[in-house]
């Protein structure tokens, strides 16, 4: 079971125009590391093992910088919990 939850935000220093554009080639990463996630209009909540999320985090820094950032802030929460710990069992009850 996933012992943490990490909530992403990342705010890469590009032209306005560009900031969606860069942060969809971070949410593209997240998609294909094939953990769950939820996307969210401020943030993105990964699922799964803290060692593997902290891996996430820099490489959404790399693909910031990789983009044309100049630089990169990110704003991250952790909810670790050694015996598990689900992003459904927050929001379950707020689901249709």
């Amino acid at each position: 079971m996933a012992n943490a939850n990490l909530s992403l935000q990342v705010l890469p220093r590009v032209a306005a125009e560009r900031v969606y554009d860069v942060v969809d080639r971070v949410i593209e990463m997240i998609q294909g590391s094939g953990l769950p996630y939820a996307v969210g209009p401020m943030e993105t909540t990964i699922e799964g093992d803290i060692e593997i999320l902290l891996e996430l985090v820099k490489k959404a820094q790399d693909i910031c910088i990789a983009e044309g950032a100049s630089s990169v802030m990110s704003v991250i929460k952790i909810d670790y919990r050694p015996d598990g710990v689900t992003i459904d069992e927050k929001i379950h009850k707020y689901r249709p």
